[in-house]
């Protein structure tokens, strides 16, 4: 078996990709006062600065910063995970998707077993993937321009400073 190690950068901006396994889905949109209170709770208990936070129908993207000396980001999407799953199946959300291998562990089926983390390198590494979050709506077909989707820090930006990079 594979172990996957991820790197531990203190300090600097982290950028995820986070994906449903039904990659056809709405339910994140569906259910975003869920993800959103699984997104609470988990800051609640271990604390995390968001940057920035785009939600589509089936993955979402971010930009966290933790705290000086914390690098356990593994740990806080695992809590985000599993209280979204939570929630979604006590109202009867019912997985279509689920692998053999999900099934003979009990997982919810809900997400992708892993995401996907970039360490931003400097402040253009961080620029781009702000901006990157900021047009996903956009690129995915979903609004024509950011500011017309919902579910996205982007409304937090607009004619502020970083706007205008």
């Amino acid at each position: 078996m594979s172990r996957y190690i991820r790197p531990r950068l203190l300090g600097v901006p982290i950028f995820f990709t986070v994906a449903l396994a039904d990659r056809g889905s709405w339910l994140l949109v569906a259910e975003v006062e869920r993800l959103r209170q699984a997104v609470r709770q988990t800051r609640d208990e271990r604390p995390f600065e968001i940057e920035a936070w785009v939600v589509l129908p089936d993955h979402l993207h971010c930009i966290w910063r933790l705290p000086e000396g914390d690098a356990d980001y593994s740990v806080r999407w695992g809590a985000i995970k599993a209280r979204f799953s939570r929630g979604v199946k006590a109202v009867g959300w019912n997985p279509t998707l689920r692998s053999p291998s999900k099934a003979a562990k009990g997982e919810a089926g809900v997400w992708q077993r892993r995401f996907w983390e970039h360490h931003c390198r400097d402040d253009a590494d961080f620029a781009a993937h702000l901006r990157y979050c900021w047009f996903n709506p956009v690129k995915h077909g979903l609004v024509r321009r950011v500011e017309d989707w919902p579910y996205s820090s982007v409304h937090r930006e607009i004619g502020g400073p970083r706007w205008e990079w």
